[in-house]
């Protein structure tokens, strides 16, 4: 695709009034820079503005509107979409504004925007305290935020969004707002689960809690030929299970030879991973049904660091390989959805793919519609299902086995999904709306007020009015 053309002259202005690189299509760490974690995402800006600061954020949105570029925003680059970095546009590189500021007696951390969960746990643990982040530690803070955030302590202590205090963020104009429950009341709703398009966040202030330095946790792996019974027996668990339990499911090869015997590690598995935020004496008790349901493959449950447990699925997706990942609400996990669940297992074209149902509930349902525009809130799982392989040749099969069990299993569903697994967001805006539900005239409405022009079109989140 074709660069778009903007005069030198302009471009060593913009490089003069910024702090950071700005990085051309002819430079050297060009391609180093227009890279990003899922290697299906080839995309080449015209510029990369690597952001030291808001005024350099600030400076990156007035260039782009003054010189009618999109606009992508990176955060920590992570986001499946690949929504991070654009075709002839500017990328607003926030990756070098990583620091976190803890507050231990206020219980709060100031993060900026190009953060990664890694960052925060490193901070904050250094006080026993977290907020809920992810559950891979390389993930950027800012787009699991903004897209909902779930994570290791939702049940617990609810989504990444419902735990912040106030957001600064740079709007199209090129204003700089802080949005809080207090200040800019709207603003701060839609960005709590909106999914971004409404400005680029430089900065969130967090709650957080005492959990860890240790925690109990679950991590168990069982056979795939008795699949069904495991996962009606986790749904039943979690039915009982204290909020104080977070936990998932996954189901699929999983074929690690450093981890398993020879004879089963081309075998279906299905997996349990969980942690509990209180004590880890509680915390054994109350997970020790999950290492209890038949005679495991291989258990690496027990009591852990929490910031080692964060970073147990790190090596899992390592930068570079190939990832299509979507998602729907589940209405229960029936009988049926279950069965279907073990099928699309069985049936992926990659051994590395998996088929994950996460619980929710908990003091995710805390938080009233008016808090926050988050859409998942009524739905007692989320689906996922996680298309992950290393040859380009293979893309068309698994993105069509993923498209295809989305398909199905919205027969189980009321067809809305998580903005955080979202495919390559093909349903367009009526996959929104669908998602949104009542929120999202008024959701459109706050775009059309902070992005009428649609400068932040690229990012997730409702679109501007034509």
């Amino acid at each position: 695709m074709a660069h778009s053309i903007i005069e030198d002259g302009r471009i060593e202005g913009f490089q003069t009034g910024v702090h950071g690189d700005v990085i051309r299509p002819d430079d050297d760490d060009y391609d180093d820079a227009r890279a990003v974690w899922n290697g299906m995402i080839d995309k080449r800006p015209t510029l990369i503005a690597r952001c030291r600061g808001a005024a350099d954020v600030i400076r990156a949105v007035e260039f782009a509107r003054e010189n009618g570029l999109r606009v992508a925003v990176r955060g920590g680059g992570h986001n499946v979409a690949g929504t991070a970095v654009c075709d002839d546009g500017i990328v607003i590189d926030l990756s070098e504004m990583r620091g976190v500021w803890v507050d231990p007696e206020e219980r709060t951390a100031w993060v900026q925007g190009g953060a990664t969960w890694a960052d925060v746990d490193h901070n904050t643990q250094t006080f026993g305290l977290a907020t809920p982040g992810g559950v891979v530690s390389k993930t950027g803070v800012a787009g699991l935020t903004l897209g909902g955030g779930i994570g290791h302590l939702r049940c617990a202590y609810g989504l990444s969004c419902d735990n912040l205090r106030s957001v600064d963020v740079v709007t199209a104009n090129g204003r700089y707002l802080t949005a809080s429950a207090d200040e800019n009341e709207e603003l701060f709703w839609g960005l709590r689960g909106g999914g971004g398009g409404l400005g680029v966040v430089t900065g969130f202030e967090f709650d957080l809690y005492p959990v860890g330095p240790e925690v109990s946790t679950c991590f168990v792996l069982y056979p795939g030929d008795r699949a069904d019974e495991y996962l009606h027996a986790y749904r039943e668990y979690v039915s009982k299970a204290p909020d104080g339990v977070t936990t998932l499911s996954s189901t699929g090869v999983m074929p690690d030879e450093e981890v398993f015997p020879a004879d089963v590690v081309d075998d279906l598995k299905v997996g349990f991973l969980g942690c509990y935020a209180g004590s880890p004496e509680d915390g054994e008790e109350a997970l020790a049904p999950l290492r209890e349901l038949g005679d495991p493959i291989a258990d690496f449950s027990g009591t852990m660091a929490y910031a080692e447990f964060q970073r147990i699925l790190d090596d899992d997706y390592p930068d570079g390989m190939r990832y299509y990942w979507k998602s729907l609400y589940l209405d229960g996990l029936t009988a049926s959805a279950i069965d279907r669940i073990r099928y699309w297992a069985e049936t992926a074209p990659s051994p590395l793919s998996t088929v994950d149902v996460w619980e929710l509930g908990g003091a995710i349902t805390d938080v009233d519609f008016d808090e926050s525009v988050f859409a998942g809130r009524h739905a007692p799982f989320l689906f996922g299902i996680e298309a992950n392989w290393e040859d380009p040749a293979n893309d068309d099969v698994n993105v069509e086995w993923v498209r295809d069990c989305i398909a199905d299993m919205r027969q189980f569903s009321d067809g809305s999904f998580y903005l955080n697994f979202p495919g390559f967001f093909e349903g367009g805006e009526a996959a929104l709306e669908t998602t949104f539900g009542p929120a999202y005239e008024r959701l459109i409405a706050l775009k059309d007020e902070y992005d009428p022009e649609g400068l932040f079109d690229l990012n997730r989140g409702a679109k501007s009015a034509d």
